[in-house]
């Protein structure tokens, strides 16, 4: 095979950051912002047609943010600590967070409790605001995946398909004993038109089917957790080790869609009608002024309006 006569090129390294002046700005981190920012305007149109408070997007985002690219990394250096605590490394390495490594399942740990938090602030229940952000979510995630072919890694296995993956072979994730011009499969591709597919198929059945009470995000659950299962077991570059051989990153991805499957039967069968009120029960009824203080409004017009939850279910965290 002529080498890269139809392929993906890797971008130069000098895209991989560039200057301001005294500050290094690193592409990885701006394609992660603006996976972000883009998630924080999508989730905030959706929540306020499902009547929640201007702003909650962003004030949960001042939560979520921080704590999800804390655990990210957390994740990410205990589910591989060959690569930062091996004799020599240097172990300021596990700060460095720009040149990779940032792991999305840790990311979504640390978000959680962030959105959990800012919802029990603004009274609102969690598992709306998750299926507010559920196709959100994925489009911040494919917006993200793009700084992984800035960085030359997340690729899988040798191919000669003519989208294949250009990798020099001096990059330190080369797989050894492979010739240099052997094209690899661009996960990082695969996972960008797995992840905006899946926001779309979101979308559209809204329309037709009422995936509230946090049954959108258990869609997405089970719709990340397949795709990402896949494509760890074709993943050549370091990966997490793991029990039986199988990646850690693997068995999330079953743990995930098992969640979904279970949370989405659970909450059919608890809440077959309407979601009624964003809100948390207890402030459905509250005095005017109570929810004044709050600025939570009432639902819109368009929303159905149904008698109020007949008991706590899983979304209505007390």
């Amino acid at each position: 095979m002529k080498p890269f006569a139809s392929s993906i090129p890797s971008p130069p390294a000098a895209w991989a950051q560039f200057h301001i002046g005294p500050l290094t700005v690193h592409t990885y981190a701006l394609c992660i912002l603006a996976g972000i920012v883009a998630a924080v305007l999508i989730t905030g149109v959706r929540l306020r047609h499902r009547g929640a408070p201007e702003g909650l997007a962003l004030d949960a985002a001042i939560w979520a943010v921080p704590l999800g690219i804390v655990v990210a990394r957390i994740y990410h250096v205990v589910t591989h600590p060959g690569d930062y605590f091996a004799a020599g490394d240097d172990l300021w390495n596990v700060f460095a967070i720009w040149d990779g490594g940032n792991a999305i399942y840790g990311a979504e740990i640390g978000g959680a409790v962030g959105l959990w938090i800012a919802c029990r602030r603004a009274g609102i229940r969690f598992l709306s605001f998750a299926d507010a952000l559920a196709p959100a979510l994925l489009v911040a995630q494919a917006t993200g995946r793009l700084g992984n072919w800035f960085n030359h890694e997340l690729f899988g296995v040798p191919t000669t398909l003519p989208w294949g993956l250009q990798i020099e072979a001096s990059n330190p994730k080369f797989p050894p004993g492979l010739p240099a011009g052997t094209l690899f499969s661009p996960l990082f591709l695969y996972e960008i038109v797995w992840d905006l597919l899946g926001a779309l198929v979101i979308v559209l059945l809204e329309r037709r089917v009422a995936l509230r009470w946090g049954r959108a995000i258990a869609v997405y659950f089970v719709w990340y957790g397949i795709g990402r299962a896949y494509l760890e077991s074709i993943r050549i570059d370091p990966t997490s080790g793991g029990l039986l051989g199988v990646p850690d990153n693997e068995w999330t991805s079953f743990l995930l869609v098992a969640l979904g499957v279970v949370l989405f039967v659970v909450q059919l069968r608890r809440h077959p009608g309407p979601e009624p009120d964003v809100r948390l029960p207890r402030l459905v009824d509250a005095p005017a002024e109570d929810q004044a203080v709050l600025d939570v409004p009432r639902p819109m017009a368009s929303q159905p309006v149904g008698a109020r939850d007949p008991g706590p279910g899983l979304d209505d965290a007390r």
